[in-house]
């Protein structure tokens, strides 16, 4: 079995894994992450940024962490897509109304806007992430571009289907490393 992939090979395989997942078995996985990240040392912070799930791309249904995070009040920044590769931040409030946008992502209409500096912890999206940390998006350097205007020590966390990889071959030196990754059964710390 091939041990080293490229990001490109790792985007294609892991979509199609995810897109086979049946609804129950996705719902399952889902709620599984969820209720890992409960044992996660973050619950003394305040500011989480949260990604909402694209259905299309049958992504983790990552609402069911935002209702634990507002069960246990914290404040909730949601990404909206501004241009070809940055992103806004938008304070999740009583009021605020999401809709999909051009590409079918969920995203706030319009709302609060959030400085990154002062978020503590960072709920990635992903397809796939290695042993190190490194970890495989849609490549489109939202995130990329986004992790760097955060502080130095916000808490990256990505959210994961499947286990983690032995390797991705064409990382950059600029990647910016996972700080946790929370698998179905359990939680990695890189």
């Amino acid at each position: 079995m091939k041990i080293k992939y490229t990001k490109s090979e790792l985007r294609k395989l892991y979509l199609t894994k995810r897109k086979v997942l049946s609804d129950e078995a996705h719902e399952e996985l889902s709620f599984a992450i969820a209720n890992q990240c409960l044992h996660l040392p973050i619950w003394t912070f305040q500011y989480f940024h949260l990604f909402l799930p694209i259905k299309s791309k049958a992504e983790i249904d990552s609402t069911i962490l935002l209702t634990i995070l507002q069960g246990r009040d914290k404040e909730i920044v949601l990404p909206k897509l501004k241009g070809k590769s940055d992103l806004d931040h938008i304070l999740l409030t009583d009021s605020t109304q999401i809709e999909n946008n051009q590409w079918q992502i969920p995203e706030p209409k319009e709302g609060i806007f959030f400085d990154p500096k002062k978020l503590d912890v960072v709920f990635v999206p992903l397809l796939v992430c290695d042993l190190k940390g490194h970890r495989v998006g849609y490549g489109k350097g939202f995130y990329d571009q986004f992790l760097k205007q955060c502080k130095p020590d916000v808490l990256k966390i990505g959210l994961s289907f499947f286990e983690p990889i032995q390797t991705i071959e064409d990382v950059f030196e600029g990647d910016i490393l996972l700080d946790y990754c929370v698998f179905p059964d359990y939680i990695t710390t890189f």
